[in-house]
C-alpha cells in the first residue's frame, strides 16, 4: 500500500519517482504558475512534471530554486515536443528545456508523442541524453503497445516511464499490463478526465461512502493500480485535497466497479491518429 506522498516507485534503472506529482499543463507562465508549483512544494509534493509545449517552463524552475526545497529533493519530468523531433534536434531542444528550467539536470525527460518515422532517431538521442548524466531516467508519453514494441526492439536504453492518458472511462488494460511487464512505469495524465470525475454517478456514490471527494477516489484508484499520477490545478485547496490520498484504501470490489467504467472514452488526441 503507498501510505504517504513522499513514498515512491522504483524506475527500471534504479531512480525514485513519487507515486504522486503535480502537473502544470495549461497553467499560465509567470505568477499563476510560479504560485501553483510553490503551493504544491508547499503542501509535500516533490514531484513537479511539465514540458516545453507548456510554455511554462521559466515560471516552474522559478518556483524551485526560490521554493527553499534542496533540487535533489523534487523530481523534474519535462518533454521535448513533436517540433523538434521533426526537425531532429532534439539535444539542443532539452538544452533549451534545462536553460528555461534553470537547472543542471532533470529527472525525467520525455518524448512527448509518438510521431510517426521520426520517434525511433528521437529515442537514439534520448540515449545519448540519458548516458551525459543531465537526465536520470529518460522515457515516453502517449506510446501505445506497437510505438513501444518499436523502441524496445532497438533501444540501448529501455523507456522508464510511459506517460497516458489513464482514468476510469479509458483503463486500457493490455498497455497496463504490457508495461507492467516490461518494467516501464506507467503514469497518468488528466487522472480526473478534466473534472468529469464530479458528473459519474459511480464515482459520486464511492464519494460518499469513504467520505472523500470524487478526485480523490478516483486518484487513489490510479494509485492502487500502480500508477504514477499527476493531477493539475491551479487552485490552492485543490491542491491540497488532491493530496490526501493516504488515509484510506479502496476495497477490491471497489476498484473492480470503478474498473467497470471503462469505455475506451479518450479526452486528449488518440495516439495513433494526431495531427500536430
Amino acid at each position: 500500500m503507498i501510505n504517504n506522498i513522499n513514498d515512491k516507485t522504483i524506475l527500471n534503472n534504479g531512480v525514485k519517482m513519487p507515486w504522486l506529482g503535480f502537473g502544470v499543463y495549461l497553467i499560465e507562465d509567470g505568477a499563476a504558475v510560479n504560485n501553483a508549483v510553490r503551493k504544491a512544494l508547499e503542501t509535500g509534493y516533490r514531484s513537479i512534471d511539465t514540458a516545453a509545449v507548456y510554455k511554462n517552463e521559466i515560471g516552474v524552475g522559478k518556483a524551485i530554486n526560490e521554493s527553499g526545497i534542496a533540487r535533489e529533493d523534487i523530481f523534474l519530468t519535462t518533454k521535448v515536443w513533436n517540433d523538434n523531433l521533426r526537425k531532429k534536434r532534439v539535444s539542443e531542444a532539452f538544452e533549451e528545456s534545462l536553460k528555461k528550467l534553470n537547472t543542471d539536470y532533470v529527472d525525467l525527460y520525455l518524448i512527448h508523442w509518438p510521431v510517426n518515422n521520426f520517434y525511433l532517431d528521437a529515442w537514439n538521442e534520448m540515449e545519448k541524453i540519458y548516458k551525459s548524466g543531465r537526465a536520470k531516467a529518460i522515457g515516453v508519453s502517449n506510446f501505445m503497445i506497437p510505438h513501444l514494441q518499436n523502441i524496445l526492439n532497438v533501444c540501448e536504453v529501455k523507456p522508464a516511464v510511459n506517460q497516458i492518458e489513464f482514468h476510469p472511462l479509458l483503463v486500457q488494460p493490455e498497455l497496463l499490463k504490457f508495461c507492467k511487464e516490461q518494467h516501464i512505469q506507467l503514469e497518468a495524465w488528466s487522472p480526473l478526465i478534466q473534472g468529469q470525475v464530479t458528473e459519474i454517478n459511480a464515482i459520486s456514490e464511492l464519494a460518499k461512502k469513504y467520505g472523500k471527494s470524487a478526485a480523490q477516489i478516483v486518484l487513489r484508484w490510479n494509485l492502487q493500480h500502480g500508477v504514477v499520477t499527476i493531477p493539475k490545478s491551479s487552485k490552492p485547496d485543490r491542491i491540497v485535497e488532491n493530496s490526501e490520498l493516504f488515509d484510506f484504501e479502496l476495497s477490491n470490489l471497489d476498484m473492480e466497479l470503478l474498473n467497470s467504467l471503462n469505455e475506451g472514452k479518450r479526452i486528449g488526441p488518440d495516439p495513433y491518429n494526431f495531427d500536430f
